[in-house]
């Protein structure tokens, strides 16, 4: 069976998750091999005020942020980076990082992680979220 040769999605139609209950930021997946069957991992990452990633590092892949809306810091390998709109970061395979939301409004960051290294799945294994209609109207670029 061949795939499909277009996959889309609609921003009301994402599914969200945090990959522990207790997480400050969650994730609106777009594409993933879980779902979709693609090589990569493609997911609008929400940070809640004050929320944070902990510290992680990948042995293969490449991480890269862009920044939809909001601002924060990004640490690599413990150098401090200021993040905001149109801000894109890539972190090459073993670069420890954590990105911080130390604002007061939630941070949306368009996050592509190549290839996958189980990131998809971790997500996915994670607790549903409901995308609150203000996460649905940043992803669809209608505000």
């Amino acid at each position: 069976m061949m795939a499909a040769p277009v996959l889309s999605r609609r921003a009301a139609d994402l599914r969200g998750f945090r990959i522990a209950p207790d997480d400050s930021n969650y994730f609106a997946c777009l594409f993933d091999p879980v779902a979709d069957g693609v090589t990569f991992t493609l997911v609008v990452e929400i940070f809640e005020p004050g929320g944070r990633t902990p510290p992680n590092t990948h042995s293969a892949a490449e991480e890269c942020f862009f920044v939809l809306a909001g601002s924060g810091k990004a640490y690599a390998n413990g150098v401090e980076m200021p993040v905001g709109p149109g801000d894109c970061f890539v972190l090459r395979p073993g670069t420890e990082h954590v990105v911080v939301n130390d604002t007061q409004e939630k941070l949306y960051c368009l996050t592509m992680m190549t290839p996958n290294e189980g990131f998809a799945e971790l997500i996915r294994n994670g607790t549903p979220v409901d995308l609150a209609p203000e996460d649905i109207a940043i992803i669809a670029g209608r505000r």
